[in-house]
């Protein structure tokens, strides 16, 4: 399927590229700022599994870009973005790139060294691993690379910091509600206008960032093992989404972005310029510095070298018998 075909089907797509984002996932982020105010009064923020990096480029143009172009912000005031994944990215103008483990405490250590100590405001996750189209099975690795982010944030996200993380919906969706009303006094499941329907991903918006009281970073795994309510009480069994009667927990889900604006799942007609000529696809705004797949792409092209190679000799000048 051609570039102008993908850009027709999701009209995001297109937005993406000529607005100067990186991916389509840009929109989710500024379409929860608008229902939350997630940005207000933040000046340190951190992306995890922030590649390619439309996530940090958000907060880039949210908070850094903004506070210098203020006459009122001095150098020492401007606000600090880091940015951490395995995979290298691209520079963003204001964000600070680190490569490495969103598990390791060290990871987070060198997080609070750029920070000069100090602890994050926010701290945002679009990460997801590759889906398997099993969507019981995806829900449960989903939920589990969430609880290793809130390690992380754990040590670096300030009391009553916000955390923002993608989920995948499902049955026990419930349990994973409950273990972040252990550390956040407010979580709400959020559907950006921007993120398809058919899709089962969606966002948890935790605010007020409030551990337990004696809370150790170190204990974090044995905690999420206990079963307990979001209230407190441990006579509520909340370890599944099928609960019933009084224990039935109602998960806040809110949809964000205006619901008058572009729908994700319809094809939208292509523009044509003031000339009237036919729309022209847009490249990229920053492909893959270091793919996954790079290795494949190597390998492919050197198999496709010496396969002309092997042609070049084959139709070379041969020598003729009497």
């Amino acid at each position: 399927m051609g570039k102008a075909s993908r850009d027709k089907r999701d009209i995001y797509y297109r937005k993406a590229k000529e607005e100067g984002w990186r991916a389509r996932s840009a929109f989710k982020l500024l379409q929860i700022d608008e229902e939350f105010n997630i940005f207000e009064g933040v000046k340190r923020a951190v992306d995890l599994c922030a590649a390619p990096g439309s996530w940090s480029q958000v907060l880039s143009r949210k908070l850094y870009q903004p506070a210098k172009l203020s006459a009122e912000q001095r150098d020492g005031d401007l606000p600090l973005i880091v940015a951490i994944d395995l995979q290298p990215m691209a520079p963003i103008e204001g964000v600070i790139q680190v490569q490495g483990d969103i598990t390791n405490a060290r990871t987070a250590e060198v997080v609070i060294r750029h920070f000069d100590g100090c602890k994050a405001d926010l701290v945002v996750c679009d990460g997801a691993p590759d889906v398997t189209g099993l969507h019981d099975m995806d829900e449960f690795v989903q939920s589990q690379l969430i609880l290793a982010g809130l390690t992380i944030v754990s040590h670096i996200l300030k009391t009553g910091g916000k955390f923002i993380a993608k989920i995948f919906r499902g049955k026990d969706t419930t349990l994973l509600y409950c273990q972040l009303k252990l550390f956040f006094s407010m979580v709400t499941f959020a559907k950006p206008k921007s993120s398809r329907n058919s899709s089962i991903e969606a966002f948890a918006v935790c605010e007020n960032y409030s551990p337990p009281e004696g809370f150790n970073p170190k204990a974090l795994y044995h905690l999420l093992e206990k079963v307990g309510s979001p209230s407190g009480d441990n006579d509520l069994d909340c370890s599944s989404g099928w609960l019933e009667g009084p224990n039935k927990v109602y998960i806040p889900f809110l949809a964000c972005g205006d619901l008058n604006g572009f729908d994700s799942d319809r094809s939208y007609p292509l523009p044509s310029n003031a000339e009237g000529s036919a729309y022209q696809s847009l490249d990229p705004v920053q492909p893959p510095i270091a793919p996954p797949y790079k290795r494949a792409l190597e390998l492919k092209k050197a198999l496709n070298q010496g396969i002309q190679d092997i042609e070049s000799l084959s139709i070379g000048p041969s020598s003729s018998s009497l």
